[in-house]
């Protein structure tokens, strides 16, 4: 046993909306076909909310799932974190929402804004908190309701996107194990590349935009694929020196559920087998902040990660960020 305060994942949950839409489902409201969807991104079928539920109930069903695996009671959680860019309201955040859900009256609340990376952003502050013992238990999420900012008639991104929450719960351990690095970084010179145009502050939301479909996700597809594999590779590599491994001693990597080819592009990358890189977009789709968690989620309740592995979660959004943590459970 080590004196060292390592912050360790001591339970997970995840969840999906009931409501499936397949690839099928789209050839009834697109130009588009099961077998090119499937070629170009490997998404079979993603998980769409039904009308009324929005993205602080999957929250609270997958906080709920991590805090039971953990034995966590409500007002044990010092801080909940929340990687989201489909929020309930802009204000207030959906963190502080989350927290009069679940009745953890003492937590700390903030939202974090860096699209599909949010959740491995929530766990580098996390860790920060829990090695300087500033906090016990952080509650750290990443959840989108994807389908309310899409364009579901642009067949270039509607095929694509889903919605789904993944929770974590994060704690201190003298243990040799826990989250052994992260890596944090981003380029907001590339911002344009992945975006949704309108509804902030220096341009609101007005009738002729919206009729243009303007407040809905825009992406430069071929560009975001490249600065995607060169990004994710890139830090996969530095959170491997980082935690002083080689790539052949990983046991597990979890990639943002993005896109097949890009999955397969940053395994090469980082000469890794496909044998030890998870996937699980071929059910969900491309969840944003919520893909990571609920893969990392995926694979500890399936067996996949036991005692002792060595995961590497790595994930890539809109902004551009890009970040990745290596954990030893």
């Amino acid at each position: 046993m080590s004196s060292k305060i390592n912050a360790a994942i001591t339970g997970t949950g995840s969840s999906a909306p009931k409501r499936v839409l397949t690839n099928l489902d789209l050839e009834k409201i697109v130009d588009t076909s099961d077998e090119w969807i499937i070629e170009r991104t490997g998404i079979k079928e993603r998980r769409i909310v039904e009308d009324g539920i929005v993205g602080t109930d999957l929250a609270l069903d997958a906080s709920k799932k991590a805090m039971e695996e953990a034995k966590v009671l409500p007002e044990e959680i010092d801080m909940i974190l929340v990687g989201t860019v489909t929020p309930d309201f802009l204000l207030p955040s959906n963190a502080c929402i989350l927290q009069d859900k679940l009745k953890t009256k003492n937590a700390g609340v903030m939202d974090i804004v860096a699209a599909c990376s949010g959740f491995i952003y929530g766990l580098s502050i996390a860790q920060a908190y829990i090695q300087t013992q500033k906090y016990k238990t952080i509650l750290v999420i990443g959840v989108e309701i994807l389908s309310h900012v899409t364009d579901w008639t642009d067949r270039n991104t509607c095929v694509l996107f889903g919605d789904g929450a993944g929770a974590a719960i994060v704690q201190p351990t003298n243990d040799d194990k826990g989250i052994l690095a992260t890596f944090l970084s981003g380029d907001g010179s590339l911002a344009n590349l992945l975006h949704i145009p309108v509804g902030g502050c220096k341009t609101p939301l007005t009738e002729k935009n919206i009729k243009e479909s303007m407040h809905f996700i825009k992406m430069q597809g071929s560009e975001v694929f490249k600065s995607a594999v060169r990004s994710m590779g890139d830090a996969t590599e530095r959170v491997l020196k980082l935690g002083a491994i080689t790539s052949d001693e990983v046991d597990l990597l979890i990639p943002h559920q993005a896109n097949m080819r890009i999955i397969e592009a940053t395994a090469r990358r980082v000469k890794l087998p496909m044998e030890k890189v998870f996937v699980n977009i071929h059910k969900y789709g491309n969840t944003s902040s919520a893909s990571v968690p609920i893969a990392l989620d995926e694979a500890r309740k399936s067996g996949v990660i036991k005692k002792g592995s060595k995961v590497v979660l790595v994930a890539f959004g809109a902004g551009f960020t890009w970040g990745s943590a290596l954990i030893k459970f």
